[in-house]
This record gives structure tokens, sequence and C-alpha cells, in this order.
């Protein structure tokens, strides 16, 4: 199925006009997102915003990568663009929020108005007759209160499936297995989706902060990123619980590094990375060893591999070669999704697909959506997930306490003041 809507007061089959604009002054751009139909993608204060839809795609199936290219050609076939900043990530752009399971819906949105910054510049593209003038926008707020419940299986029902995936590893079925569980928060008073991006980007500036229709996290996972030639994906697998101690982190981040089980997790990991992108790239660097990348609650076991693409190929023909990666689903890939779907006991949706923003010359960044939540405005509830990367030497209780430290961001979101 695939569904376009343009918004009303665009020409409907003539031509779209995209008109980016240097702006002078310097932006908090998550400070200037709207209530209504907010998109970011941010890190360390540099991205973009954007607001409005002047074009959707909603897509299921196998094809939805290729039939998103396609769509996104067919727009920018009828559009005319100014641009006088000519960086990645000016021009046309769409954000988009992909599902895992590509059965499942995913969702494309091409802002009215996109607002970026990168290195120190600040821009502004608008579509239309829309004004590149930033309206004024109420303060965020935060829930009344929060009542937490768990999700689409108990604690103990998921730790089972954690023993029964180790089993399964351990006759020889597979190598890895990724498996989630979710918790739900029940919210009292105004849900503002601005409000917990705000308090996400204030405690994990190093990781992207996102929202994408009702889809909102900060995912220090980079599933690819585009720029021109180059090419580059951080990959994460391996995790440990921090303390809070200087001297007792450093010793679990040694502890790490020295770790066999999750050393195999993390190889798994860059190895299905590495493979995928070798059919696009040369000179591609993949580091022998790991580091450890901290984060406020945890630290991980991360390998950044880079290479110089060899083709023409648009980031979403990267996006759809590496998804779905060893980090967010296991090795073999088919069969790894096949025990998701017997074990899992849950629809992930959104959750662990690709997220991010694509422009009109091909570059754009795309994460995996974790450390993220979906809002149900209806239900005034928030669906939050976390998943663990299981292979033989796992031990269910501890990849239940692994789930719940990599829970805490969105729940410390929630529940502050």
């Amino acid at each position: 199925m695939v569904v376009i809507e343009q918004a009303s007061g665009l020409p409907e089959s003539d031509h779209l006009t995209f008109r980016t604009r240097a702006l002078d002054t310097d932006l908090d751009l998550l400070q200037h997102l709207p209530v209504d139909n907010p998109l970011a993608w941010v890190r360390g204060g540099e991205g973009l915003i954007g607001w409005g839809v002047a074009a959707r795609l909603q897509v299921r199936g196998d094809e939805t990568f290729s039939r998103t290219q396609r769509w996104w050609n067919k727009l920018l076939s009828n559009a005319h663009v100014e641009d006088t900043v000519s960086v990645p990530g000016t021009g046309p752009v769409a954000f988009a929020s992909f599902a895992f399971d590509l059965d499942n819906l995913s969702e494309v949105v091409v802002p009215s108005v996109v607002v970026g910054k990168r290195a120190g510049q600040t821009w502004v593209t608008t579509i239309g007759s829309h004004s590149n003038s930033l309206p004024p926008v109420p303060v965020p707020v935060g829930p009344t209160s929060v009542r937490w419940s768990q999700g689409s299986v108990q604690p103990w029902e998921w730790e089972a499936s954690v023993a029964t995936a180790v089993e399964r590893i351990s006759a020889g079925e597979l190598d890895k297995v990724v498996l989630a569980r979710d918790v739900v928060a029940h919210i009292e008073g105004t849900l503002d989706v601005r409000f917990l991006i705000n308090k996400l980007a204030q405690a994990y500036p190093t990781c992207w902060t996102f929202v994408v229709e009702d889809l909102f996290g900060a995912t220090p996972e980079l599933l690819v990123r585009r720029t021109g030639g180059l090419v580059m994906s951080r990959v994460l697998a391996g995790t440990v619980q921090r303390q809070g101690d200087k001297r007792a982190d450093a010793d679990r981040a040694s502890h790490l590094m020295k770790s066999g089980k999750d050393l195999a997790e993390h190889e798994y990991a860059v190895h299905s990375v590495a493979k995928a992108l070798a059919t696009h790239c040369t000179d591609l660097d993949v580091p022998e060893q790991p580091r450890v990348l901290e984060l406020s609650n945890v630290q991980h076991l991360a390998t950044d591999v880079t290479g110089q693409l060899a083709s023409e190929a648009p980031i979403l023909s990267l996006v759809a070669s590496l998804h779905p990666t060893a980090a967010v689903c296991g090795t073999p890939t088919e069969r790894a999704k096949t025990m998701i779907a017997e074990l899992e006991g849950m629809s992930r949706g959104r959750y662990a697909g690709p997220v991010g923003w694509f422009d009109h010359h091909g570059d754009g960044e795309f994460g995996i959506a974790l450390r993220c939540a979906t809002i149900d405005r209806e239900s005034q509830t928030v669906r939050s997930f976390a998943g663990c990367g299981i292979v033989a030497g796992s031990v269910p209780e501890l990849e239940l306490a692994e789930s719940v430290a990599k829970l805490a961001p969105v729940r410390d979101a929630l529940e502050s003041d």
C-alpha cells in the first residue's frame, strides 16, 4: 500500500518550490519546534527540525525503500529549488521513520518548513508561500503524573524467552538474536513530545535526538550517514550499566573490552554492517578493535566503519542494504527474524527501524530507532522499548537488567520536573 497526501495550499501537480536562505542568528533548534507536527534530528545542538506537511508517504512491504526513492524522485522532478546555502540538509528534505518489519507501516514526511544548523551555519527552507520567519512557540510542558505498567509480556516471560533463545543458539540454530520488550507509561496532564526530546537532548548530547510522527528518542547508534562520497556507520553491541562512580565505571569498561560474550556479539554486528557497505564502497575502514562509548546511563562497545562511495547510490539504497543489522536483529538475519517473531510476543512497529532524513542530493543521516518510544495521544500513553543481543553466553537475569538500563532514558525524561 502506498498513500501520498499533499497539504492544502500547494500546487497539485505543477511543482513545489523549495527556498533555502541563510539565517543570521545562532539558534537552539529544539527551542523553536511548534506543538503540532514537530520533526527533529539533532545531535550536540546541530541537525534539522521541521514542521508542517507538504507531502507525506505511508508505505509498507518488501519494496518500502525502493518505493520511497521512486516517490521522492517523482516529487523532485516537479520541484523548483532555490538554495543559496547548498550544504547537506538544504533544499528539499524529507524526514523518515521506517518499520523494523517492513510489513508494518513506515512514515515519510516532507515538512513545509525546515530549519537546519551545521558547523555554525544556520538556514531555513520553506515550501511555496510559507514564511521563513520563525513563529513564536509556547514553552514545552511536562506531564502532571506518570504511571507505569508492563507491556506486551511480563518480565519473567521475557526471561523465559531469552533462556529459550540461548538454548537454540547453543544447539547451533543461529549465532545471535536480539530480543526486545516494552513498557507503557500512562500520562496525566499534558503530553508534549517537545518536553521529552528536550530532556533527552540535555541528558544525551552525543546521541541523535529525534521525533518523526510520534516516534521519539535519543539513539546512540548511527546506521549510516552519506555526505557526498563519504559513508559512515557507527556500530554498537555489547553493553554494561554505569554505576555513577568513576573507578567502578572504568573497571566495568575494562571488563567489557575483555568479555568474550560481548566481543562476539559486537563482532557479529560489525561484520553485518561491513558486508552490507562493501557492496557500495571502496576503501572500507573497519577497525580491528572496538572502543568503549560512554553514555550517562550505560557503556557500549562501539566501532565506526567508514568508506568511500563507489557508485551514485543514494542514502536510501544504503539503508536498504543495511537494515536490519545484527545489532537489532541477529545473525543469520532470516533465522533471527523468525526467532524474534516466535519469541518476542509483540510488534516492534518502528522501534529498531531506520529513522532520520534524506535530501535531494542523495545525502542524509539515519540512525536506528533505539532508546525510544511511541506516543498514543488518544489513550495518553507512551510505549517505550529496549532490546538486548542474545548469544550463547547470555544470562536471562542479566539481560533483563540490561533492558531496564536501556529503558531509563525515556523513563527519566517522563519523570523529570
